[in-house]
């Protein structure tokens, strides 16, 4: 064996040779220090568990500081660490409920609580919480689906640390936290979901959109519908001011022809009222008849247009027509409130008579 490591010495160089020998050293266990040797005054460090063994049977537990053990009987068996320590789970495979195979690993905190049982309860306690925490996790998942392990990624840790303390109870080992670092889906299926993300996502910009011009719309509307009703009250109020205007204009066009008429009347009951109206006629009918031929209106004219004399004094006669209907009217108008304040006992028995042939009409 000499001559083969002094041959491979000389044919590799100095650095290859340490690595092809350091390949047959095994390293030393993550948390496994060395065992000291009994030299009779012993100092433990803190957070650090020493277990004695007198004879090859366990005798007790060294605390931190300063110990004295026997020579010879006594041997440091066991060095455990009471820090929390994390240990990566190496990545492994696992199929959910709906059949999706997944390739997960993730990252373990746990803890020496009890020195005793994790040297003499399991050979290897980081190898077989490691087993352990890989094998929780291929049941956990195998009971849900792809889309409840990214929705419930809290519950299934926590579901896996449970699992993991109720089996490693009797090791002396308790399991904090367990965190899932990394989920690969196989490459289909993450197609799949990236399709289905950039549909959701589609769907909800056509949904967003479809509001944005739905709401537009709506607010389109309401405008056209308050600048109508705007209008609208615009319009009536300058219908009503127009009509205003127009009643006013009419009391105060048909307040002015009062007046008029009213001097006029006082005109006619002078001595020659009468022949100034007959001018006034006579010039009309001759302004009249100066239009004539500006129009091409068909018109009904007198058989004598040129007798303006006649015309004037047929105007007159029908003034004082309508002159003496209008009194004779007033004449008996007169008489009649004349005769009812004179027989006041006969109007009051007419109307008794009415009073009696109405009753007699509901009666029958």
């Amino acid at each position: 064996m000499s001559r083969f490591l002094l041959s491979a010495r000389r044919i590799l160089p100095q650095q290859d040779f340490l690595l092809a020998a350091g390949a047959s050293i095994t390293t030393p266990a993550r948390g496994k220090a060395s065992t000291p040797m009994n030299t009779i005054v012993m100092f433990v460090p803190q957070q650090e568990a020493w277990v004695v063994e007198r004879m090859g049977r366990f005798h007790r537990i060294l605390d931190p500081g300063l110990n004295v053990l026997v020579p010879v009987a006594d041997k440091i068996k066991y060095v455990q660490s009471l820090k929390e320590i994390a240990i990566d789970v190496p990545k492994q495979s696992a199929i959910t409920s709906d059949n999706v195979t997944l390739s997960i690993d993730g990252v373990l905190y746990l803890r020496i609580i009890d020195p005793y049982r994790a040297s003499y309860g399991v050979e290897d306690p980081e190898f077989a919480i490691t087993q352990l925490a890989q094998t929780t996790m291929r049941s956990e998942l195998g009971k849900m689906s792809l889309d409840k392990v990214f929705r419930e990624r809290e519950s299934l840790n926590v579901s896996i640390v449970d699992s993991i303390n109720k089996a490693s109870e009797a090791w002396g080992i308790a399991c904090l936290r367990y965190e899932i670092r990394d989920i690969r889906l196989p490459t289909r299926v993450h197609e799949a979901m990236q399709m289905q993300v950039e549909a959701e996502r589609r769907k909800r910009a056509a949904i967003l959109e479809s509001e944005g011009v739905r709401e537009a719309e709506i607010n389109i509307a309401e405008g056209k519908r308050k600048s109508r009703i705007l209008a609208s009250e615009a319009e009536r109020q300058e219908h009503i001011n127009k009509a205003s205007g127009e009643a006013a204009a009419m009391i105060a066009v048909a307040d002015a022809r009062a007046r008029s008429l009213h001097a006029i009347a006082k005109s006619l009951a002078n001595a020659d009222g009468k022949n100034a109206a007959s001018l006034t006629l006579a010039e009309q009918y001759i302004s009249a008849f100066k239009k004539l031929a500006k129009s091409n209106n068909t018109m009904i004219l007198p058989s004598n247009p040129g007798d303006v004399t006649g015309f004037v004094a047929q105007a007159l006669s029908v003034y004082n027509h309508v002159s003496n209907s209008n009194q004779q009217m007033l004449d008996s108008t007169n008489c009649q409130n004349a005769g009812t304040r004179l027989n006041p006992n006969k109007v009051e028995y007419n109307e008794l008579n009415e009073d009696k042939n109405a009753v007699k009409m509901n009666i029958e």
